[in-house]
């Protein structure tokens, strides 16, 4: 057993789930601050849970997408001869999160946009705080497939921060 990689392994496990917990507890907070104060899980609208599932679904998408990212830089880390601290990989790890953050706002918000503007006359949220089913999963749906559709092009936009070490180019 390579027991560099087990611990290794074992970082990156406990990083990927404090990391989640506490992104996705945040947005929820910052939802249902901005939109839903006087709802919550343990009432009776159906409407806010699915939407509110929706954003932590999303949310989930894109932070599956940047994780690996962060496991690249503390790999990196590993097996680079000058010494990376953890100071440079709490930076980096910290920029991600912040662009993945951004960009599950900006993915978030473009979808309400889209939705009002394709649906004129219908207010989303005041049809999701009447609990109107129909709408919460009409939106939810719409911003699945954008954030299914966006995730790989935040990956690589992402990647593209990455300190890899120079390697010489063989063609």
């Amino acid at each position: 057993m390579n027991s560099k990689l087990f611990t290794l392994s074992l970082i990156e496990i406990v990083l990927s789930v404090i990391i989640t917990v506490v992104i996705i507890f945040i947005s929820y907070n910052i939802l249902k601050w901005l939109f839903f104060r006087k709802h919550d899980l343990r009432g009776e609208n159906l409407a806010f849970t699915i939407f509110t599932s929706g954003i932590v679904l999303s949310i989930g998408i894109i932070l599956s997408e940047i994780l690996p990212s962060i496991t690249n830089v503390i790999r990196l880390s590993t097996i680079q001869t000058e010494t990376v601290d953890m100071v440079t990989i709490a930076k980096y790890s910290g920029l991600y999160l912040f662009i993945g953050f951004i960009a599950a706002i900006f993915i978030n918000v473009s979808v309400f946009l889209l939705f009002s503007v394709l649906t004129k006359g219908v207010d989303e949220f005041k049809e999701i705080k009447n609990n109107n089913i129909s709408v919460a999963i009409l939106v939810v749906s719409i911003l699945i497939s954008i954030t299914l559709i966006a995730k790989d092009s935040i990956a690589l936009l992402i990647s593209s921060i990455i300190p890899y070490p120079e390697v010489s180019n063989f063609l």
